[in-house]
């Protein structure tokens, strides 16, 4: 699988494939250039998972009562704190 293959996965399946990977290197029975190739393939991801969390992170918002009265979204704190 590609970086262009890599990049149309969804998040639910890069996860899903992710955690596919770990249970193989778990088992032990995985030959060493292949849990190699399986451990590069995680690293890619992770990291593209951790790339989609990041993006629907900066994509939530909360919604705010002003002082009017009126309903409006602002960003999201991303310290959490209200």
């Amino acid at each position: 699988m590609n970086d262009e293959d890599l990049q149309n996965l969804s998040f639910e399946e890069a996860l899903a494939q992710l955690e596919n990977i770990v249970r193989e290197l778990e088992s032990g029975r995985i030959k060493l250039d292949d849990a190699i190739a399986a451990y590069e393939k995680a690293v890619a991801l992770k990291q593209l998972c951790e790339n989609k969390l990041k993006a629907a992170q900066l994509k939530i918002e909360k919604i705010e009562l002003g002082p009017d009265g009126e309903l409006k979204t602002a960003p999201l704190d991303p310290a959490g704190e209200e």
